[in-house]
């Protein structure tokens, strides 16, 4: 009897270990198909909560990581539960990466953002790069050197608008423009009604506040600002070009979300990373619209920049 009780504990430990094998691979799964599913109820406290939701697409890359855990660990009940984040990130984030569904039809009119990095050594390369896409209008934000930029692009685009450090170059006529204050206390942001050939067409050409972590605020006063002024803005079509500093899938994103519609989403394949530049693994710059139907977005790489472009052609 006392042998028996001795061996039993030995006997059954190989069991218990097999029971508890890949349980660790089981919480951190569900932990991250909790995180994918719920970004936005983590607290936004010193910015944590928008920084939590920029990084949310990113959070597919835990999953094979998860599964090669599992794997090693040879364990069904832990590869079963990498599933769960597995269709949660490509029920949210999968469709990026399907064949755009662009509006068919001629494109009206192209156009793009830059951000041309405060500093840049050679504006003028940038730009350059900018006219291979053979964009209509052209919208530029940190604009430091505008000697260099309107040498490079005022042969081809005779028409411009600049407020402070934002431009807006076209190829045709720019019938009226002004700043726009989102809440910085100065005009970084302007609006052009350009006189395009299918008929008038509202451009803001914006670069919203600076967020950090943990310093998120002001950003998200000038995106509510730009989201109040867009709301009264009577124009039946409008693009706003642009810095906006804010990821797609930020919370903070929202009041503009609720108002435009995102030409990458709509007509664009993949995320659109734009920053920074070499290793992008965000998307702050946008083209957003309304009253157009959009019939391509893309991102371009371009010389001496932090930031890469962006594209889109749109008709009417």
């Amino acid at each position: 009897m006392t042998e028996q009780m001795v061996d039993e504990p030995a006997a059954s430990d190989p069991a218990r270990r097999r029971d508890r094998r890949g349980l660790g691979v089981v919480a951190l799964a569900v932990l991250l198909a909790a995180l994918i599913a719920g970004h936005r109820a983590v607290p936004n406290v010193h910015g944590l909560g928008s920084l939590v939701d920029s990084a949310t697409p990113l959070l597919g890359l835990g999953v094979p990581l998860l599964g090669l855990a599992a794997a090693l660990r040879r364990s069904p009940r832990a590869l079963l539960a990498v599933a769960l984040p597995a269709v949660l990130w490509l029920a949210l984030y999968g469709g990026a990466w399907l064949p755009p569904a662009a509006g068919a039809g001629p494109t009206a009119v192209r156009v793009a953002s830059q951000n041309l990095r405060a500093g840049n050594p050679d504006p003028a390369a940038t730009v350059g790069a900018l006219t291979d896409a053979a964009p209509d209008l052209i919208g530029l934000q940190e604009v430091d050197d505008g000697d260099r930029v309107e040498a490079a692009l005022g042969a081809r685009y005779p028409h411009r608008s600049a407020v402070s450090t934002v431009a807006l170059w076209s190829r045709w006529p720019i019938r009226e423009s002004h700043g726009i204050d989102t809440g910085l206390g100065w005009d970084r942001a302007l609006r052009a009604v350009v006189a395009a050939p299918p008929g008038d067409l509202v451009v803001y050409v914006v670069h919203l506040g600076s967020a950090r972590a943990g310093h998120t605020a002001t950003r998200d006063e000038t995106v509510a600002a730009l989201a109040a002024t867009v709301r009264a803005d009577p124009a039946p079509r409008l693009v706003v070009l642009g810095d906006l500093n804010t990821a797609p899938t930020d919370r903070a994103f929202v009041p503009l979300t609720r108002l435009l519609r995102d030409a990458q989403a709509d007509a664009g394949q993949g995320f659109g990373f734009t920053w920074p530049a070499e290793l992008p693994v965000t998307r702050p710059d946008h083209v957003l619209y309304r009253g157009l139907t959009p019939t391509a977005a893309d991102v371009l790489h371009t010389p001496d920049s932090d930031h890469r472009a962006v594209t889109a052609g749109f008709r009417w």
